[in-house]
């Protein structure tokens, strides 16, 4: 379980995690920031889950465009299949988090109890290959103040799908992403977003004062620039990072 392909920004290893085996090498790093902790398999990871104390959490797997969608969840099936009654106590909290449209057929056939979600920078693209097959997005947060991302929250609360928004590490944005009122705020942050949510349970119209609202937010060059690029990347991971292959609605 771990987010970057290389071991160095957070971890006392250093390389390409594909190149390397898991016994005797992976297994012995510790993560560079204090308490050091060892990277956990995806075993680890469920089984920690189904402590009693875990079972409201949800688990957000990110399925980078470049894995093997049958490989991939063949091996999360097969942890997920050994824990008892796993469709109905462990399956609805694994969010499947697909890049790529090849994801989704092999997640309906293989963990079709598991919530499926697109990831992605570009509402023009959630719609046109995700819609019909996600229960819900999660989106760049520059995308969704963009204008077009102001009209994809609506529709998507219309049409009752979930709304996540990452990586929200400034304040502002923590506040004007819980005024949309998404599903899930992701930030590298923990502690100044559980400190933003207490206030904002206390008095949110007074935190609410600090940020200026989505619409305006929605008129800034700056969102509106970040959410093209944003939109041109996105369009690179479908069409070259996963490999050839043609894409259809």
């Amino acid at each position: 379980m771990f987010h970057d392909p290389y071991l160095e920004r957070v971890t006392n290893g250093t390389g390409l995690i594909k190149e390397q085996a898991f016994v005797g090498n992976i297994d012995q790093l510790l993560t560079t920031k204090q308490p050091s902790q060892p990277i956990p398999t995806f075993e680890q990871t469920i089984d920690l889950l189904m402590q009693p104390e875990a079972k409201h959490v949800k688990l957000n797997i990110d399925c980078k465009a470049d894995n093997d969608g049958d490989k991939l969840f063949n091996l999360l099936h097969t942890t997920l299949s050994k824990h008892p009654n796993w469709e109905d106590d462990l399956a609805p909290r694994m969010i499947l988090g697909l890049w790529h449209p090849k994801f989704i057929e092999p997640a309906k056939r293989i963990l079709p109890s598991c919530p499926r979600i697109h990831i992605g920078f570009s509402p023009v693209l959630a719609r046109k290959f995700f819609w019909e097959s996600c229960s819900g997005f999660s989106i760049n947060y520059a995308s969704l103040a963009a204008a077009d991302g102001e009209l994809f929250r609506k529709e998507c609360k219309a049409a009752g799908k979930s709304v996540y928004v990452w990586t929200v590490n400034a304040r502002s944005e923590m506040i004007e992403a819980t005024k949309w009122g998404v599903q899930a705020i992701l930030t590298d942050r923990t502690a100044d977003f559980l400190s933003l949510r207490s206030a904002m349970q206390k008095d949110f119209k007074a935190v609410c004062k600090e940020a200026i609202s989505p619409s305006m937010l929605s008129s800034f060059w700056y969102y509106e620039v970040r959410a093209r690029l944003a939109a041109a990347y996105s369009q690179f991971i479908l069409t070259r990072k996963a490999g050839p292959m043609t894409i259809s609605p």
